[in-house]
C-alpha cells in the first residue's frame, strides 16, 4: 500500500519541476492546500443531501402548491396481471413479435397494447410537483455559491489579470475563501454524482455523469497542486449559467409561459457567451498559453488542461442542445421542451377511457410513439433547457 501510494502522489507528475511536497507543507507564515483537506468534502456531501431533503419538503413544496403545480404525475396505466408480468419480468419495450401474442392472447389491438406499456414506463416518472422541487434547490445553491463566487473574486487581482494565477506558483497561500469554496463546490457536486442515480433520469444521464466526474476531477486536481486561483474562475464562470437555468424551469413547471420563454432566452446568451466565448478565450488561453509561458509544462498539468478542453467538447453539445430548443422556439412562439425528456407522449389520445377487447387483430408495425413529440407528457407549457454545471 505504501508503495501504491508513493506512485501515485510522485511529486514529478504533480507538481513543477524542483517542487516537493516538502514545499508546500503549513507553516507559521503560510497555509497551503492539503489533498487530507478534501476528506471533509464526503461528510459535508451527505449533509448536503439531508438538507436539500429538508429544503425540498418545507420550503419548496409549499412553494409549489402555492403555484398550484399539482402532485399527480402521467395518467396510470390500467391493471393488468398479463401485461404487468411482461413489463416486470420480460422487457419494457416490447417488440413486434410479442406485441403480436400479447394482441391475440388479450383480444386486444397492437396500439391499445402499445398506450399501455407507454403509460406504464410514464407511471415510474416523477411529478411536476418533483421536478419543481428538485429545480428550486438547484437553484437555491447555485444562486448562493454564485453570489458568494462574485463577492470573492471582485477582491482578488486574478480576476482582473489572469497572469496572476501563475505568478509565484504554485507558492500561493490559501486562503479561507478560496478554501470555504472549493470544499463547499465539491461537497455539491458529489452530491450531485450520487443523487444522480435517485433523481429524475434524463437521455442525457451518461453524459451528465461524465460531467460530474469532470467537474469533481477538475476541482480535486486544481486544488491539490494549488492551481486554486484559475479554479475559482471555472467555478464562477460555470454557476452563471446555472442559475438562469433553473429559474426557467421553474416558471415552466408552474407554467409562466412568457417568463419561462424570457429566462430561457437569457439562458441561453449566458450558456453560449460563457462557454463558447469567455471560457475558450479567459480560462483555457490562461491555462493553456499564461501557464505555459510562466509556468512551464509537468505531467499533471497536461491531466488539468485535457479535462478542461473535455469540458469544452461538452460546453459545445449542450450549445447545440439549447440552439435547437430555441430553433424550435422561434417557430413554435414558445420553448417547446427538454430533448432529454423520458416522459414520453403519441398522437393516440392517452387520456382516453380504458381499452375495451376488440375482436379484430390490428398488424400495425409501428409502436404508436413518436419520439419526435417525446414532450413530458403532463405538462402543458414548455418544458425546461438542458441541465448544466
Amino acid at each position: 500500500m505504501a508503495g501504491i501510494l508513493a506512485w501515485f502522489w510522485n511529486e514529478r507528475f504533480w507538481l513543477p519541476h524542483n517542487v516537493t511536497w516538502a514545499d508546500l507543507k503549513n507553516t507559521d507564515e503560510a497555509t497551503f492546500p492539503q489533498a487530507e483537506d478534501l476528506y471533509l468534502a464526503c461528510p459535508l456531501a451527505f449533509c448536503i443531501f439531508m438538507i436539500r431533503l429538508v429544503f425540498e419538503r418545507f420550503i419548496a413544496r409549499p412553494c409549489a402548491l402555492g403555484l398550484k403545480i399539482q402532485a399527480n404525475g402521467p395518467q396510470k396505466a390500467q391493471p393488468n396481471a398479463i401485461l404487468e408480468k411482461v413489463f416486470t419480468a420480460i422487457t419494457k419495450h416490447p417488440d413486434e413479435k410479442r406485441l403480436e401474442g400479447l394482441s391475440k392472447q388479450l383480444d386486444w389491438d397492437v396500439r391499445t397494447i402499445q398506450r399501455w406499456f407507454r403509460q406504464r414506463r410514464n407511471q415510474e416518472k416523477p411529478s411536476t410537483l418533483a421536478r419543481f422541487c428538485e429545480s428550486m434547490w438547484r437553484f437555491t445553491f447555485y444562486l448562493y455559491i454564485f453570489t458568494y463566487g462574485v463577492r470573492f473574486l471582485k477582491k482578488t487581482t486574478w480576476l482582473w489579470n489572469t497572469r496572476e494565477c501563475w505568478y509565484n506558483y504554485p507558492y500561493q497561500p490559501l486562503t479561507v475563501d478560496i478554501h470555504y469554496y472549493y470544499i463547499l463546490e465539491l461537497s455539491f457536486y458529489l452530491s450531485l454524482l450520487f443523487s444522480q442515480f435517485t433523481d429524475i433520469r434524463r437521455k442525457d444521464f451518461l453524459i451528465m455523469f461524465l460531467h460530474h466526474l469532470a467537474t469533481i476531477t477538475l476541482i480535486t486536481f486544481s486544488y491539490v497542486n494549488n492551481m486554486a486561483r484559475v479554479g475559482t474562475l471555472v467555478m464562477c464562470l460555470h454557476d452563471a449559467a446555472d442559475v438562469l437555468m433553473e429559474v426557467a424551469k421553474m416558471a415552466n413547471y408552474a407554467k409562466c409561459q412568457r417568463l419561462c420563454n424570457l429566462l430561457f432566452v437569457m439562458f441561453a446568451m449566458v450558456f453560449v457567451s460563457s462557454r463558447l466565448g469567455v471560457y475558450p478565450v479567459w480560462i483555457l488561453n490562461t491555462t493553456l498559453f499564461e501557464s505555459w509561458e510562466i509556468v512551464g509544462p509537468y505531467p499533471s498539468w497536461w491531466v488539468f488542461n485535457l479535462l478542461l478542453i473535455l469540458l469544452q467538447f461538452l460546453h459545445s453539445f449542450w450549445s447545440y442542445l439549447i440552439v435547437k430548443i430555441a430553433c424550435r422556439a422561434i417557430s413554435r412562439g414558445k420553448v417547446s421542451k427538454d430533448d432529454r425528456s423520458d416522459i414520453e407522449s403519441s398522437s393516440d389520445e392517452d387520456n382516453g377511457p380504458p381499452p375495451a377487447p376488440v375482436q379484430k387483430h390490428y398488424n400495425s408495425t409501428t409502436n404508436g410513439t413518436n419520439k419526435a413529440h417525446g414532450t413530458n407528457g403532463y405538462l402543458s407549457a414548455g418544458a425546461p433547457c438542458p441541465d448544466e454545471h
